[in-house]
């Protein structure tokens, strides 16, 4: 059984639902799937999926290449909708929520650090980081001072005038980190964040990810690695669409 940083909940038996009786997670998904069709063909991706992530956990959804990780991590993140069962972010259902609402969302709730570090060559570090507030229309001065925090959060305050061709992969992908936190999102949500990275460079990413989790940040990180899963404090497995097992990692 996997453990949790919240003291009353506990995850059932991988596939099962959850018990009632504790406070909302930040994620619940609850017999969920997703089918793909092109024409007459079908592909069930994801299979009765049940998997709650409560506040300040730091879990790593581990799976080999076409094992449904990747699709569970676009529905986690609102990329991609769901075909069946049920999603709540935060207490709200996904299902609800038009294009502007999930837009608003994948802007303010989640942080998203992807393997491609997605910054914009031309701008120096802090205007890459503050362009998820830009979107959220935070006036101007205020969206610098927040950038800089990030900045200077994730260890890059002598870094801010850099541009991303002036500095190294770590260093770019730390710069993607303070991008993802810099609306204080619910959630951070890392897809292979290391992909890119030499063992240094992801040595040294992955610290990161342990010093915000010790802050009590919200951590899900998607990977095929085994030495990068093992820095998170549950494992969720997955394998041909299902989860295979959700453990407390005992390292």
């Amino acid at each position: 059984m996997a453990e949790t940083t919240t003291a009353d909940a506990r995850p059932a038996p991988a596939g099962a639902p959850w018990s009632e009786g504790v406070a909302a997670p930040v994620i619940d998904l609850a017999g969920v799937g997703k089918t793909y069709r092109t024409g007459a063909i079908e592909y069930e991706a994801l299979r009765d999926i049940h998997l709650r992530i409560d506040e300040g956990e730091y879990v790593a959804i581990m799976g080999p290449s076409g094992s449904g990780k990747s699709t569970l991590m676009n529905l986690i993140g609102c990329l991609d909708t769901l075909t069946v069962g049920r999603y709540l972010l935060a207490g709200d259902d996904v299902a609800d929520l038009d294009e502007v609402d999930l837009a608003e969302i994948r802007n303010r709730r989640i942080g998203f650090v992807f393997q491609q570090f997605h910054l914009l060559p031309s701008l120096a570090a802090w205007r890459n980081v503050e362009l998820p507030l830009v979107y959220g229309h935070v006036p101007g001065p205020e969206r610098r001072r927040r950038a800089v925090e990030a900045l200077e959060r994730v260890g890059l305050g002598s870094k801010l005038a850099n541009r991303p061709g002036e500095m190294s992969g770590g260093q770019q992908q730390r710069v993607a980190v303070a991008r993802a936190l810099v609306g204080e999102p619910a959630l951070i949500l890392a897809d292979e964040p290391t992909g890119n990275l030499d063992s240094t460079s992801s040595a040294d990413v992955l610290g990161l990810f342990d010093e915000l989790h010790a802050q009590g940040r919200t951590i899900v990180l998607i990977t095929h690695e085994l030495e990068v899963a093992q820095h998170a404090r549950r494992i969720v497995r997955v394998r041909d669409g299902r989860i295979q097992s959700d453990e407390v990692n005992p390292r």
